[in-house]
C-alpha cells in the first residue's frame, strides 16, 4: 500500500512548556509587539526513521517513512508497544531519532534549536498539565509570555482562543484549573497549545482522560475548531473509533513500532493491508465506515406528484434525523425503531427526503 499517494476524505492540556535559560531581549520583544500574520500549516515527513533505546533488544520505533500533508490530522494508531507516542516525541526532539529524519516545512529538525522548535509547536497531552497556582488567562498566556509578546497582544490573543473554546475570557479567565470540570480543562489545553498560532500541533491521546460523552463533544468540538484554522496536527490513540472519526490518514503500527498501513479511514476499513491491520480495526470494520458517509451524501427519496399526500401521511411516522448524520445512526434508529426508512431533516428542520435501508446498505459497500 502506498504510503504517501492516497487522497484524504473530506481532517487535554498541553505540556508545560521549556523556560528560556535568559528573558527574551529588548529586540526579541520589540519585534513580538504587532500582531503577526498566522503561520500556514507546514508538512512533515519522516524518513526512515529508528529510535533505540539503550538496553532493548528491539527498536521502538523502526524504520517509520511517512507524509503527514500540511493541514491534515494524522492519528498514530497501535497497540501497547507499537512506538507511537515515541514517534511523537521525536517531531518535538523531546527524543532524540536514533537513525533517520523528520521534516518539517521541508526543514530537518536536526538543524533547528530543540527550545526553538518546541515553542513552535502546540504540545497537548491527556494528562491536562495545566499550572494549578495560575488562572486560565494566565496559563494560555504561558508561551506568548516566554516569546516576549507584549501585553497588549497576548491579552487579545488570550481572548480570542477562550473564545474559540467556548470559555469567555469574562466568565473564565480568572478562575483556576480545580474550579473547572475534566472537559473545561482539556479546552483550556487545546487553548494554550495554540496560543502562539503554531503551524504543526503534537496530541498524545489528549481526550483519553474523559468520560465518553464530554469525550465526544471535546472531539467533535477540535474537528470544527481544525475547520476553522487548519493545523497539520500528529494524534496518538489506541482507539479505532477515534482514530476513524478524527483522522485524515491513519497510520497502524505493529509490535515494535514497524508502519504496517498508512491510509484514509475509508481505505483502511475497506481493504485492510494484512491479517494484523484487519484484526485491529476490528471485524465490524463495516459498521465503522458507515460513520464515514452522511446521510447527505444519499440521493434521498422524495415523494411527488399524485402520490405526495400518501406517501407524506406514511413519512410522517417515521424517525428522523438531520441530514449531516451518520449512515451509522441511521442504522442503529432503523434497527431501534424496526422500520426500513427514516425522513432526513434540512437546517431548519424541514423534511428533505427519505433514506431507506436499502440505500445505506448501497452505501456501506460501495
Amino acid at each position: 500500500m502506498s504510503q504517501e499517494t492516497n487522497e484524504p476524505r473530506s481532517a487535554s492540556g498541553a505540556a508545560s512548556p521549556a523556560v528560556p535559560a535568559t528573558e527574551p531581549d529588548a529586540t526579541a520583544t520589540a519585534s513580538a509587539t504587532a500582531d503577526a500574520p498566522a503561520p500556514e500549516a507546514q508538512e512533515i515527513v519522516f524518513d526512515r526513521v529508528v529510535k533505540n533505546y539503550p538496553g532493548a533488544d528491539t527498536p521502538a520505533v523502526d524504520e517509520l517513512s511517512l507524509t503527514v500533508p500540511a493541514g491534515e490530522i494524522c492519528v498514530l494508531l497501535g497497540p501497547s508497544g507499537s512506538g507511537k507516542t515515541t514517534a511523537l516525541m521525536m517531531v518535538n526532539r523531546l527524543t532524540e531519532p536514533t537513525r533517520g529524519d523528520i521534516r518539517i516545512g521541508g526543514r530537518s529538525i536536526r538543524d533547528m534549536d530543540p527550545i526553538e522548535l518546541r515553542r513552535s509547536i502546540g504540545y497537548v497531552i491527556q494528562q491536562v498539565g495545566l499550572f494549578p497556582h495560575l488562572s486560565i488567562a494566565d496559563n494560555v498566556a504561558t508561551v506568548p509570555k516566554v516569546l516576549g509578546w507584549d501585553r497588549g497582544r497576548t491579552k487579545r490573543r488570550v481572548a480570542e482562543l477562550l473564545d474559540l473554546v467556548g470559555l469567555p475570557v469574562a466568565e473564565y479567565g480568572k478562575r483556576y484549573p480545580a474550579q473547572l470540570s475534566g472537559g473545561q480543562q482539556q479546552r483550556v489545553g487545546i487553548a494554550r497549545a495554540l496560543a502562539a498560532d503554531p503551524p504543526v500541533m503534537l496530541m498524545d491521546e489528549p481526550f483519553g482522560a474523559l468520560d465518553p460523552i464530554t469525550r465526544e463533544r471535546v472531539q467533535d468540538e477540535f474537528l470544527a475548531l481544525h475547520e476553522r484554522i487548519r493545523k497539520t496536527v500528529i494524534f496518538v490513540s489506541h482507539d479505532i473509533d477515534e482514530a476513524v472519526k478524527m483522522g485524515d490518514r491513519i497510520a497502524v503500527l505493529r509490535q515494535g513500532g514497524r508502519l504496517a498501513q498508512y491510509d484514509t479511514p475509508h481505505t483502511l476499513l475497506k481493504e485492510p493491508a494484512d491479517a494484523f491491520v484487519a484484526r485491529f480495526v476490528g471485524a465490524d470494520r463495516g459498521l465503522k465506515r458507515l460513520t464515514l458517509i452522511r446521510l447527505a451524501d444519499l440521493e434521498l427519496a422524495a415523494p411527488d406528484g399524485a402520490a405526495q399526500d400518501a406517501a407524506a401521511d406514511e413519512a410522517a411516522r417515521l424517525p428522523s434525523l438531520p441530514r449531516d448524520a451518520s449512515l451509522r445512526s441511521a442504522l442503529s434508529l432503523m434497527i431501534a425503531e424496526g422500520t426500513d426508512a427514516l425522513r432526513v431533516t434540512g437546517p431548519e428542520g424541514q423534511v428533505v427526503g427519505t433514506a431507506t435501508l436499502d440505500a445505506v446498505r448501497k452505501a456501506g459497500a460501495a
